[in-house]
């Protein structure tokens, strides 16, 4: 048990029907506890790297490293996954240092071209064994908001996948990045259109902002690998506060980040157990 390709991962959960947890890491300590929930919880865990948090960083190589490396340490199977690059550049660097898949996000181009850039990257990845995601109907901004109206077309979605050949679709049915109430309505007729019209697992990006009920039923109704990051950082940053208020003399980073990667494991095993029995 230890680094393995996300294809593995996505491929078991897809031939159940359940759902694969994917969380994003922001730092090391992120990383740290998002493994240590999915050895509590006995269940595989793909982790995330941003092209965000990867900026934040000054560079993607240094955080891939580390994450690599507790991956391979890990006693469960652990993949790591590019989220969210819209820069080529970027998912071939991925492809290069060793992750197990990519997610080339071209949504904010027009079609054609999304196809077209999609396309570059998926025979990049695919050269390399790597698995690789795209988006297409882009899920809400960054700023909480619902994206109103916005939606993955049943038939673009078929077309698209045929024209890319990429191994997962994330899609647009009614969640939004970046909430911090979990209070989406998710469109599950669309969802289930969306499974029967394609032969690649589905992908809800936006999950902070959806229910355990409403994820157990898109689960049910067709999606395969859920993500989740503003709902796992506000329990590291609540373990934060919560530190730095009882002890407002601390200056030892150490002690208030183990607090909030403490924090994550209890969640990320709940979340990984919920995903893994929707069934």
């Amino acid at each position: 048990m230890t680094l393995v390709n996300t294809r593995e991962l996505m491929e078991s959960a897809a031939e159940r029907g359940v759902g694969q947890g994917a969380f994003n890491i922001v730092h090391l300590e992120t990383a740290e506890g998002l493994v240590a929930g999915a050895e509590a919880a006995g269940l595989p865990v793909i982790l995330q790297i941003s092209e965000n948090c990867a900026k934040f960083h000054g560079g993607l190589e240094p955080l891939a490293l580390a994450s690599l490396e507790i991956a391979r340490q890990a006693s469960v199977p652990v993949s790591l996954h590019l989220d969210h690059a819209e820069s080529e550049e970027l998912a071939r660097e991925a492809v290069d240092l060793g992750f197990g898949s990519v997610m080339y996000d071209g949504a904010h181009l027009d079609y054609e071209l999304n196809v077209a850039a999609t396309r570059r990257v998926a025979e990049y990845a695919h050269s390399r064994g790597v698995y690789i995601e795209a988006e297409l109907g882009k899920v809400g901004g960054k700023n909480g908001a619902h994206a109103p109206g916005v939606r993955t077309d049943p038939a673009e979605a078929a077309a698209f996948v045929l024209a890319t050949g990429v191994d997962a679709l994330a899609v647009a049915v009614g969640s939004s990045h970046a909430m911090t109430e979990r209070s989406a309505a998710l469109d599950f007729g669309l969802i289930s259109r969306l499974r029967s019209g394609l032969d690649v697992p589905l992908v809800l990006h936006g999950s902070s902002g959806v229910s355990d009920e409403t994820i157990v039923a898109a689960i049910g109704a067709g999606m395969t690998k859920i993500n989740v990051s503003t709902h796992l950082n506000g329990f590291f940053t609540r373990a934060i506060r919560e530190y730095l208020d009882a002890d407002p003399s601390v200056v030892d980073s150490r002690k208030y980040l183990e607090a909030g990667r403490v924090a994550l494991v209890p969640e990320v095993s709940r979340l990984l157990t919920l995903f893994a029995k929707a069934i």
